[in-house]
C-alpha cells in the first residue's frame, strides 16, 4: 500500500469519530429540531444560510457528514483499485455499504426523534467507525509491544475519566459533557479495536486479545447505552460497566509486560 493511500485510511478514523461526537452534540443540544418537518432544507434559505446558532449546528453536522461520507467512499474506491490487503478493502467496503442506511437514519432522527431511531443511528455509526479503525490497523505495521502497552495505558486513563463522566451519575449530562464523554470513549474504543487487530497469535497474545476485545465490546455497548434516557438505576450500571472495562484494559496492559519488543506481523499490502 502506498503512503498516500495509507494516510487517507488513517484520516478516516479521526474524522469519523469527530462526526459521531458532532452528531451526539447536535442531538443533545436539540439542534436537529430546527429542521422540524422541513428536512432536508431545514432552516434558512434552501438550508444554505442557517438562521440561528442551533440551525448552524445542524447544518454543520450535515456538511461534515457529507465530507466524511465522500472521504470513506473515495478511500474505498482507491483501495480496491490499488488491490491492497483484502482485509483493508473489506473493512472499507463495509463502512461504505452502511453509508446509505446511515443517511436515512440521520434523516429519521430529525423527522421523528425517537430513542429507537437515535440508538440505531449510533449503532450504525459505531459499526462504520469500527470498520475504518480495522482498516487503519490492517494498513499499518503493528507497533512494538511497549508502544502498544503505552497506548493501552492512555486508553485506561480515558476510561477512568469515563467513570467520573458516566451519564447522569455524578455530573449533569448536558451537550458539552456528552461531547467530552464520547470523545474519550471513542478514542479509547479505537485503541482497543486496533490493539485487538494488531496482536498476534503466539506468546500468550490470545489471552491479551481476549481482554482487549472484551473491553472494546463492553465499551461500545456502554456508549450505545449512553444514548438512552437514564432511569431506574441505569446510571449505576454504566459506572459498574465502565469500571469493568477499566479492569480489562489494565489487565491487558499488564499482560503485555513480557511480550517481545516487536510484533512479528509484517506490513499489510506490500511496501511503499
Amino acid at each position: 500500500m502506498n503512503t498516500r493511500l495509507r494516510r487517507l485510511v488513517a484520516l478516516t478514523v479521526p474524522l469519523t469519530g469527530f462526526l459521531m461526537v458532532l452528531g451526539v452534540y447536535t442531538a443533545a443540544a436539540g439542534a436537529g429540531l430546527t429542521c422540524a418537518g422541513r428536512w432536508p432544507f431545514c432552516d434558512g434559505f434552501l438550508g444554505l444560510f442557517p438562521a440561528n446558532w442551533s440551525s448552524f449546528i445542524e447544518w454543520f453536522h450535515r456538511l461534515v457528514a457529507m465530507l466524511v461520507g465522500f472521504l470513506i467512499l473515495g478511500t474505498t474506491i482507491q483501495a480496491w483499485r490499488a488491490g491492497v490487503d483484502s482485509r483493508v478493502r473489506r473493512s472499507l467496503a463495509l463502512a461504505t455499504i452502511l453509508l446509505p442506511s446511515q443517511i436515512i437514519l440521520g434523516a429519521l432522527t430529525v423527522t421523528t426523534y425517537e430513542w429507537v431511531v437515535l440508538s440505531a443511528h449510533f449503532v450504525t455509526a459505531s459499526t462504520i467507525y469500527t470498520a475504518v479503525v480495522l482498516a487503519f490497523a490492517r494498513a499499518y505495521e503493528p507497533p512494538a509491544a511497549g508502544e502498544l502497552r503505552r497506548a493501552l495505558g492512555g486508553a485506561a486513563v480515558g476510561v477512568a475519566a469515563l467513570v467520573v463522566l458516566a451519564p447522569h451519575a455524578f455530573l449533569p449530562f448536558g451537550a458539552n459533557l456528552q461531547a467530552v464523554y464520547y470523545t474519550l470513549g471513542l478514542v479509547a474504543y479505537g485503541v482497543l479495536v486496533a490493539a485487538t487487530a494488531w496482536l498476534g497469535s503466539g506468546d500468550g497474545a490470545g489471552r491479551v486479545r481476549l481482554l482487549t476485545g472484551s473491553a472494546a465490546l463492553l465499551l461500545v455497548a456502554l456508549l450505545v447505552l449512553g444514548r438512552q434516557v437514564y432511569s431506574g438505576g441505569l446510571e449505576y450500571v454504566s459506572v459498574a460497566g465502565t469500571l469493568l472495562v477499566l479492569g480489562l484494559v489494565a489487565a491487558a496492559a499488564y499482560a503485555l509486560r513480557d511480550r517481545p519488543t516487536r510484533q512479528s506481523r509484517g506490513v499489510p499490502g506490500g511496501s511503499d
